[in-house]
């Protein structure tokens, strides 16, 4: 009978979420079938753990970045770094589509956020490189899947979110984001390379980078592309802790928005205003999303998952590629932060079971969850990258084929060759 009661309000949730309800009220939804089926539980245990779900210290970093982030995009930096950008780019070819994959490689660590970095360059770059000669699905495709790098270049919202739920350490998984940003950054360069070429999309610039062009751009992209180097190097040395470091980074970039004197007080004012909004959407998820994972801790639905993988699959590979494809599935229809609240819980301790590395673990599972954001029929990324530049889904999706391939084989690289997840964690920690 418990089984089935969860079962049906697992299949509430997913009704609600197929039929494009916000992502908090069906996953809550869900919580409330189980409640109201199961007799002797009482419902104030709902509330309560809605609330404490959200109240987790390390959950205090989201708004701290959110607004820092915020705060980056109006202070005039993200030109600055698109100017250096193109600097390190425009002699390669697909010239502005190679800018706007750097560009958000290096924004990745200012801003934290995928659908803000999407929206971002889809009114910043999709325009000037249509004019360029791009066509607009090209142009959109590129936009959105470098937004992906985002979430893996710390500090992303989404290794701040794993951390607290799996209780691993933030600060590794800051570090440990470096690799898989940088592997994906390179491919997607090295792809747009190769159909620009194929395609005839020009260089940006036909001479030579100067010694005194390049001083000039690094000059101007110098103090933004310090933050990471200050979050990171602070959290190593133990200046502050990740939560702190978020603080660290609003107040620096303040005092970029000062030196740059392009922020003004109605900006402060309205980064505010959309960091308590986007946070309080991040929020009311992991409330819901928290409750939910009670009720699969309190029937044993993780350990019974546990026993049943290990039963089933005796090799941590095998067990790795069943993940792969569990998640991209997932991913296709559920959002990033709900899904990793309910699932980590469950997928976790399998994975320490095969003795599979837990930053590696909880890289392979961001980043499913990264290209998931991407995917039809309800990627976010996609979503809100065509809903600005007016391209179609579907000339999206066909344009997207050769980079959704790519995406699957940077994935079995992270699932196969722990290095990349790990390296950098174990340089600096041991």
């Amino acid at each position: 009978m418990v089984i089935n009661v969860v079962a049906l309000a697992a299949i509430v949730m997913l009704i609600f979420l197929f039929l494009k309800v916000p992502v908090f009220v069906s996953v809550l939804s869900g919580t409330v079938v189980y409640f109201a089926l199961t007799p002797n539980i009482p419902t104030q245990i709902l509330a309560q753990r809605f609330i404490s779900g959200s109240e987790s210290i390390p959950l205090l970093a989201v708004p701290f970045f959110v607004c820092a982030g915020v705060f980056m995009n109006t202070s005039g930096v993200t030109k600055r770094v698109m100017d250096f950008c193109e600097i390190l780019t425009g002699r390669m070819w697909g010239g502005l589509a190679q800018v706007n994959i750097l560009l958000s490689t290096l924004m990745g660590g200012l801003s934290g956020s995928n659908l803000a970095d999407a929206a971002m360059q889809s009114k910043m770059l999709v325009p000037e490189m249509e004019k360029k000669g791009f066509s607009k699905e090209f142009s959109s495709v590129v936009t959105a899947t470098s937004s992906m790098i985002t979430p893996l270049i710390p500090p992303g919202i989404a290794m701040i979110i794993y951390g607290s739920i799996a209780n691993v350490s933030i600060g590794k998984l800051f570090m440990a984001g470096i690799g898989p940003g940088l592997l994906l950054c390179v491919a997607m360069m090295i792809l747009v390379a190769i159909i620009s070429k194929k395609r005839n999309y020009k260089v940006i610039r036909e001479n030579p980078v100067t010694a005194k062009e390049f001083m000039a751009a690094l000059k101007g992209a110098a103090l933004p592309l310090c933050l990471p180097i200050i979050i990171i190097g602070g959290i190593r040395a133990g200046i502050f802790t990740p939560t702190e470091a978020g603080a660290v980074a609003i107040i620096y970039s303040l005092m970029l928005g000062v030196v740059y004197r392009e922020m003004k007080f109605s900006d402060i004012l309205q980064g505010l205003k959309e960091t308590v909004t986007t946070t309080s959407s991040i929020m009311l998820i992991v409330g819901a999303a928290s409750a939910f994972a009670w009720i699969l801790t309190k029937e044993r639905i993780p350990q019974q998952v546990t026993e049943f993988i290990v039963a089933n699959i005796s090799n941590k590979y095998i067990f790795l590629m069943t993940v792969n494809v569990f998640l991209l599935i997932v991913g296709m229809f559920i959002e990033g932060n709900a899904a990793m609240i309910v699932l980590v819980p469950l997928l976790a301790p399998v994975a320490a079971t095969f003795g599979i590395n837990e930053i590696q673990f909880a890289m392979v599972f961001i980043f499913n969850m990264a290209i998931g954001a991407l995917s039809p029929p309800m990627g976010t990324l996609m979503f809100v990258t065509c809903g600005i530049t007016k391209c179609k889904i579907k000339d999206f999706i066909k344009e997207a084929v050769p980079f959704y391939a790519l995406l699957v084989v940077c994935l079995l690289i992270l699932t196969f060759i722990p290095i990349f997840s790990v390296g950098i964690v174990d340089l600096l920690y041991k």
